[in-house]
C-alpha cells in the first residue's frame, strides 16, 4: 500500500511538473512567435539596437531563433528539480512511517527532520523572492553545507534505532543531491556575481539585499509554496505528533535502548580454532 502511495504521488508531482513545464514553453513560444514577427515587420532594427544590453542580446537570440540556454536552465531548475525534490521529501516521510519512527526512534529524529526542512526552506525562500546577490549566494552555500551536516547526523542516529531501509537510504541520496543541483543552477544562472564574490570578476561583488526586479510568476511561487507546506510541511509536523502522542514529552522512546555511546560499528567476535 505504501509503495502505491508512493509510486503515485510520484507521478502525480512528475507529471504536475512536466505539465506545467510544457504549459509555460507554448506561452512563451507563442511570445517568440509574436516578437519575431514584429522583428521582421520592423526589419530587426530594434533588437540590432538593443544588442549591446543583456536584454537586447537575449531578445536578439530569440528572434534569430536560437535556444537561449539560460531560460531552458531555469526551466528545467524550476519545473523538475524542485517537484523532484518536493517528491523526494513525500517518498522520505513515507519510509519513516514504514519503519515505525514514533516506536524506534522518536521525536529525537523527527526534530532533525523539521531542522533540515528549515535549513533547505530559507534558501528556497531567498530564491523566490530575492535578487541573487552576493550575501544570498553565500547563505545558499553555508545552508547546504549545514544540511549536510544535519543529515549525517540525523542517519548516524537513525541507523542505530530502526531498520533504514534500501528504499530510504536511495531516497536520502536524492535529497542530499538535488538541493546540490538546484545551488549549481543557480550560481551557473548568476555566473558573473559568483565569480565577483570570490574577487575573480571584472565588477565588484554586490553585497545588497533587495526584492527580485522581475518576480518569478505569482502562480509558480504560490504552488511551490503550497505543495512545501501541504507534502513536507504538514507531513513532518504530523510525524512529530505521533511521536508526541507515542512518547509525551521524552525525545525517544521510554522503551529504546541507551546505546548513543556504543561503537557504531562493533568488533566481530572472535571464534577460537
Amino acid at each position: 500500500m505504501r509503495g502505491f502511495l508512493f509510486t503515485t504521488v510520484s507521478v502525480l508531482a512528475l507529471g504536475v511538473g512536466v505539465a506545467a513545464l510544457f504549459r509555460h514553453r507554448e506561452q512563451r513560444s507563442r511570445a517568440e512567435e509574436g516578437m519575431r514577427r514584429a522583428a521582421r515587420a520592423a526589419g530587426g532594427y530594434l533588437s540590432r539596437y538593443r544588442m549591446d544590453t543583456e536584454e537586447g542580446a537575449r531578445e536578439w537570440r530569440q528572434t534569430d531563433g536560437s535556444v537561449d540556454v539560460a531560460q531552458v536552465t531555469r526551466d528545467f531548475l524550476m519545473f523538475f528539480v524542485v517537484p523532484l525534490w518536493i517528491t523526494s521529501g513525500v517518498a522520505d516521510y513515507l519510509c519513516h512511517r514504514a519503519t515505525d519512527i514514533e516506536h524506534t526512534t522518536g521525536s529525537y529524529e523527527s526534530l532533525l527532520h523539521l531542522v533540515m526542512l528549515v535549513e533547505m526552506g530559507v534558501p528556497t525562500l531567498a530564491a523566490l523572492f530575492m535578487e541573487i546577490t552576493s550575501p544570498v549566494l553565500v547563505m545558499m552555500i553555508a545552508s547546504f553545507v549545514l544540511h549536510e551536516a544535519t543529515a549525517l547526523w540525523d542517519v548516524g542516529y537513525a541507523v542505530r534505532h530502526r531498520n533504514v531501509t534500501p528504499l530510504e537510504q536511495h531516497v536520502h541520496s536524492f535529497l542530499e543531491m538535488l538541493p546540490l543541483m538546484a545551488l549549481s543552477f543557480i550560481a551557473v544562472l548568476n555566473w558573473p556575481e559568483v565569480m565577483a564574490m570570490v574577487g575573480a570578476g571584472d565588477r565588484p561583488a554586490d553585497w545588497s539585499l533587495r526584492l527580485k526586479e522581475d518576480p518569478l510568476p505569482t502562480g509558480y511561487t504560490i504552488s511551490v509554496l503550497a505543495a512545501v507546506a501541504l507534502f513536507n510541511g504538514l507531513p513532518y509536523l504530523e510525524e512529530l505528533w505521533q511521536d508526541i502522542r507515542a512518547n509525551g514529552a521524552h525525545l525517544r522512546p521510554a522503551n529504546q535502548p541507551s546505546r548513543l555511546l556504543e561503537p557504531r560499528y562493533p568488533a566481530p567476535e572472535r571464534v577460537e580454532a
